[in-house]
């Protein structure tokens, strides 16, 4: 009877091991491509790098932007920064983002004549 739940655990452990691998892979093909979202009043595209997230409207006026970042798999939350408009439709946030690689969920508050609305997004974080 040990020797079946052990070999149980054994196969549980190696499939935790293959998803993580899969998910790894899949991580590092994707870098840091652009992601779209769209809301109510304001779309977004998002590129996130180590010490930069370049928020660029591809719908809606916005007089202000601030970004926060969680990684809900290992309980990190940074704070909320105000990013700088550097162009019409064009917001950049710089600084010490991210504190580890991996899959972030970043909530993108805008506020301007439309109203205010906060997207969210999942974005990949690697060096």
């Amino acid at each position: 009877m040990k020797r079946i739940k052990g070999l149980r655990g054994l196969l549980v452990f190696a499939g935790l091991v293959a998803v993580v691998v899969a998910a790894f892979v899949v991580a590092r093909t994707s870098g840091a491509d652009p992601v779209t979202t769209t809301g109510t009043r304001y779309a977004v595209t998002v590129t996130a790098e180590r010490n930069t997230i370049d928020v660029q409207l591809d719908k809606g006026e916005a007089d202000t932007v601030t970004v926060a970042a969680v990684m809900t798999t290992m309980g990190h939350a940074m704070p909320e920064i105000t990013a700088r408009k550097t162009a019409a439709g064009h917001f950049v946030a710089e600084g010490d983002l991210f504190d580890m690689n991996g899959v972030w969920e970043l909530s993108i508050r805008l506020a301007g004549p439309p109203g205010e609305e906060t997207l969210t997004l999942n974005t990949l974080v690697t060096d």
